[in-house]
């Protein structure tokens, strides 16, 4: 059998696929243990709720607007900037990566700067 040796480790490709079978049929065996009077989309699939019906989603549902209306509210001048600089084109968000990125290599090269 043909072996890579990579400096930190080997590769088979032949044994990793005789691997990977026999895992599969072992997990296919085991789950051959699992029940077969399970029905999806029946009752059994329902969450049990203390006996209680499931409500419904609109009922119980929190909606972030209202979880952290405290917070927005009160930084709503800096998340008004926030929405004007997001226009939505892939340009602008590349862009501003580019720039960060060149700031942060700029400050790393600097003498003095960066990890040392």
């Amino acid at each position: 059998m043909l072996t890579l040796d990579s400096g930190s480790g080997i590769w088979t490709p032949i044994l990793w696929l005789f691997l990977f079978v026999l895992f599969s049929v072992i997990v296919l065996w085991l789950r051959g243990f699992g029940r077969s009077d399970y029905k999806k989309g029946t009752d059994q699939t329902m969450i049990f709720f203390s006996g209680n019906m499931e409500p419904l989603k609109d009922m119980v549902h929190i909606r972030s607007t209202n979880l952290y209306w405290g917070f927005t509210e009160s930084l709503s001048v800096v998340f008004e900037k926030l929405r004007k600089a997001h226009t939505g084109r892939i340009n602008d968000y590349v862009y501003w990566f580019v720039v960060v990125l060149a700031l942060l290599f700029i400050i790393v090269i600097l003498p003095g700067g960066g990890l040392q």
